[in-house]
């Protein structure tokens, strides 16, 4: 094998793994991602697949300074791949590929992490469950928006995704169920392009969401499906 096809070969792994682990651990947006086009898909898995590692670096450390040394790690593996070099990472890697092919903005990546890195152990009141949601979920849907080639206006979707089921813990002091469905309310009066629905489509499961946190997977494909039928949340 040439070294020109092994790093082809590379980067097609790369991207599979990251298809992988968005599958296991995301599944929504696994489903989601299968309403774009299929050349667009392997980035939006790259995207998703950095998120979820985002997450998993906050999460799984206790102590505020190696959460902070994780989330570093992630912010400099960011500025590497814009600039074209990855880490020795499956995600790096494909992000590299992503940043080559797509004009996406610093803001949205540093606000991923700098809400990670907030130092919480309870939101103090709904607008800052709101900012939180926001600037993680929401950036989410706006880099998938520029992958898609078009931009949304996805505050309200991603508030009301992030906050349904949500309740206890970080959000013990708001009353997550109103404030979901008071977005989701908002964000079905926003006509989002057909081109960038599967940025904001997870937004569709907000109603089974507020029944139960783990509404069954066959229900939620029917939701995601109806919804790309009309075409609009």
């Amino acid at each position: 094998m040439g070294r020109e096809a092994s790093a082809e070969h590379l980067v097609t792994n790369d991207f599979t793994v990251c298809e992988e682990a968005v599958r296991r651990h995301d599944p929504d947006r696994f489903f989601a991602a299968l309403f774009a086009p299929a050349d667009e898909r392997p980035h939006l898995f790259a995207l998703t697949a950095f998120y979820g590692e985002l997450a998993h670096a906050a999460g799984a450390a206790r102590e505020p300074m190696l959460r902070e040394i994780r989330l570093m790690w992630w912010r400099e593996t960011i500025s590497m791949a814009r600039g074209g070099k990855a880490r020795d990472h499956a995600v790096a890697r494909a992000l590299v590929e992503t940043f080559g092919a797509y004009d996406l903005p610093d803001a949205l990546f540093e606000a991923m992490i700098a809400a990670r890195s907030e130092t919480h152990n309870v939101f103090s009141d709904a607008a800052a469950a709101e900012a939180y949601a926001d600037a993680t979920v929401g950036s989410l849907m706006r880099l998938w928006s520029r992958v898609l080639g078009g931009a949304a206006e996805v505050r309200d979707a991603a508030i009301a995704y992030a906050l349904a089921g949500q309740s206890g813990g970080d959000f013990a002091n708001v009353d997550t169920a109103a404030l979901a469905r008071t977005h989701y309310v908002a964000a079905r009066k926003i006509v989002v392009p057909k081109a960038v629905l599967a940025a904001v489509i997870p937004a569709a499961l907000v109603p089974l969401y507020l029944k139960r946190p783990d509404p069954p997977q066959w229900r939620k494909q029917i939701a995601l499906f109806g919804t790309a039928l009309r075409g609009r949340l």
